[in-house]
C-alpha cells in the first residue's frame, strides 16, 4: 500500500487491479476507531469466503459516504441499486429488469478488487439478489429472516432450529448465518427451476408449518401489533428484486459487526448476532482455516423447489 500525502489517498493492489482509497483514516462507525482503511482490509480478507455467495448476482449497495450516525440507529445512509458512474471498467455490470418495467444496470462482485473499491465508495454493506445472472427470474436461494423482538437472540437460535427441522422434512438442506444486526438468516440452496413467486410461496409455506407447530412462540403475522410478542418468521425477501445481506458483509452499526455463516453445531455457542466484527474478524478467519468453511458445499446441496413444495403439502402443521 502506498500513500499520496498531497491528496490523502492510499493505493492498494488487489489482485490484478489497483484501488485508490481516499481518506483512509476516516472513521466510519461512530467513533469506534474503525476506519475506511479497516473496511477495505476486511473485504480483502473476507473475499475468498464471500465471493462465492455474491459473484454473478446483482447487488444493492448500502452507502454511508460520511459514516454512520453515532447518535441514531445507524441508518443515515442510502441504498443505491444503479452502478455508480465512477465505477472502473473492470467492475462487472449486470442489466436487470425492474419490477415496474424498464431495466437497470447493477454491480456484480466478481473479485476482491470490486469489494475494496466499493468500500472506498462508502459502501458498508452489499446485499445480493437471491438469483444469479442467467437465471435472474429463478432464485437459487431461499431465506427465512429471524429478527427476535427485544433482541432476544436465544429465541432466534431456537426458532432457527425449528425452521431447520421443517426444511429438512421438506427435503431441503438449510444453512444458518448471524446477520450482524439483530438475528439470524436460515438460507437454503435451490436449483433455479421456479420463479420468485413460487419460491416465496414455498418459503411462506415452510414458515406457516413451523408457526403452526409452535403457535405460542412463532408467527407469520406481518403486522407487529398482531404478533403478541411472538417471533416473526419473515419470508418477504424471497420476492423478485429483493435482496439479503451478504455473508461476511459488514453492517452499518457501532463496532462494525459482520454477518457470519456458521455450522449448526457452532450456533449453540454464539450468544450474539454481533459476535464478530471488523476488529476481531481474524478470529473467525482462523476458525475457517482450521475447521473449514461451514458453507463450502452449499451449491452441491441445491434441491428442487418443486419437489420440496409437494412434500410440504403432505406435511402436518
Amino acid at each position: 500500500m502506498s500513500t499520496d500525502t498531497d491528496t490523502d489517498t492510499e493505493t492498494v493492489r488487489v489482485g490484478r487491479y489497483t484501488v485508490a482509497v481516499s481518506r483512509p483514516d476516516k472513521e466510519l462507525f461512530g467513533g469506534s476507531g474503525v476506519t475506511k482503511r479497516d473496511l477495505v482490509a476486511h473485504y480483502r480478507e473476507a473475499a475468498p469466503w464471500m465471493l462465492p455467495h455474491v459473484r454473478n448476482r446483482p447487488v444493492a449497495l448500502h452507502r454511508f459516504p460520511d459514516g454512520i450516525d453515532p447518535s441514531g440507529p445507524g441508518t443515515a445512509g442510502f441504498f443505491q441499486k444503479r452502478v455508480p458512474d465512477t465505477a472502473p471498467p473492470w467492475v462487472q455490470r449486470l442489466r436487470v429488469v425492474r419490477v415496474r418495467g424498464g431495466t437497470l444496470t447493477m454491480v456484480s462482485c466478481t473479485n476482491a478488487a470490486t469489494l475494496a473499491w466499493l468500500a472506498d465508495q462508502g459502501v458498508i454493506t452489499v446485499h445480493p439478489w437471491l438469483s444469479r445472472a442467467g437465471h435472474l427470474g429463478e432464485p437459487d436461494r431461499l431465506v427465512v429472516d429471524l429478527d427476535p423482538p427485544n433482541d432476544g437472540f436465544a429465541r432466534a437460535r431456537w426458532a432457527a432450529r425449528c425452521v431447520r427441522e421443517t426444511l429438512q422434512e421438506a427435503g431441503l438442506v438449510p444453512y444458518v448465518m448471524t446477520t450482524g444486526s439483530r438475528g439470524l438468516h436460515v438460507v437454503v440452496p435451490l436449483r433455479p427451476e421456479r420463479d420468485h413467486a413460487a419460491v416465496r410461496e414455498l418459503a411462506l409455506g415452510v414458515a406457516e408449518v413451523t408457526a403452526r407447530r409452535h403457535p405460542d412462540r412463532l408467527t407469520t403475522q406481518f403486522r407487529k401489533d398482531r404478533r403478541g410478542g411472538r417471533l416473526f418468521l419473515d419470508t418477504l425477501r424471497n420476492a423478485y428484486g429483493q435482496h439479503a445481506v451478504a455473508p461476511y458483509a459488514v453492517r452499518p452499526l457501532p463496532g462494525a459487526p459482520v454477518a457470519a455463516p456458521l455450522s449448526w453445531e457452532e450456533l449453540e455457542d454464539v450468544d450474539s448476532p454481533r459476535r464478530w466484527s471488523v476488529s476481531n474478524f481474524g478470529e473467525r478467519v482462523r476458525v475457517l482455516r482450521h475447521r473449514g468453511n461451514p458453507w463450502r458445499d452449499m451449491a452441491r446441496h441445491a434441491c428442487s423447489p418443486g419437489k420440496a413444495a409437494r412434500r410440504l403439502e403432505r406435511m402436518d402443521g
